[in-house]
């Protein structure tokens, strides 16, 4: 995808549409873990004896609803307490999404998780506007990021590029659709409750000893 696409989309309707399935090889726990092309975003410990990665896309519905409904109370009960490392990873679907995960990028390790937050509770409005650049700017607004910083950040192509490596090794993975989570190395696909993530995290956190 070209910096160019990105901009270009921005003043479409944006749309998340699955990626063609793929029959591939479930992909080890170090495979899943080896350095990508940008630096994690993770919660909880890196020595928690559970590992959850969330791939998700900034335009998709079922992720906005894992991260309001279901998120603050799986981080209470399993990352708070240490017995849950949770990473965020990229999986765009379309441009807005693409300059959503670029702009909480550019936005700075501070401001990180709150640009994500703030993007998933205004969904409605920058990402099936008919003005998605603009709209997309006044909520980046609320960041504190000015106009010159938010043009500079979707003029870089390099950073695009890295958000697109992300979504490229997820879709290695299998990921082809969002959310997909791997707990321990398993795929899941979908949003899960919070008492399924417990019937599959309770027994890892119990074989465990903690």
């Amino acid at each position: 995808m070209k910096r160019r696409n990105v901009l270009y989309g921005l003043s479409a309707l944006g749309a998340a549409a699955a990626f063609p399935r793929l029959t591939l090889a479930q992909p080890t726990p170090e495979e899943l873990l080896a350095p990508g092309a940008l630096t994690e975003k993770s919660f909880g410990p890196e020595d928690a004896p559970v590992t959850v990665i969330e791939y998700a896309s900034l335009t998709c519905g079922h992720c906005r609803n894992f991260h309001m409904n279901v998120w603050p109370a799986f981080k209470e009960k399993y990352v708070d307490t240490g017995k849950v490392r949770f990473i965020m990873r990229e999986f765009p679907f379309d441009p807005r999404s693409s300059a959503g995960f670029m702009l909480a990028r550019c936005a700075g390790d501070d401001k990180w998780y709150a640009t994500i937050d703030l993007l998933y509770r205004t969904q409605d409005n920058w990402a099936r506007s008919s003005d998605g650049s603009g709209s997309l700017k006044t909520v980046m607004g609320m960041t504190g990021m000015d106009e010159a910083a938010f043009e500079a950040c979707l003029q870089d192509q390099e950073l695009l590029e890295q958000v697109n490596s992300v979504a490229e090794t997820g879709k290695s993975f299998g990921v082809d659709s969002t959310p997909t989570f791997f707990v321990n190395g398993e795929m899941y696909k979908g949003v899960l409750s919070i008492d399924r993530f417990s019937e599959i995290v309770d027994p890892l956190i119990a074989a465990s000893g903690q």
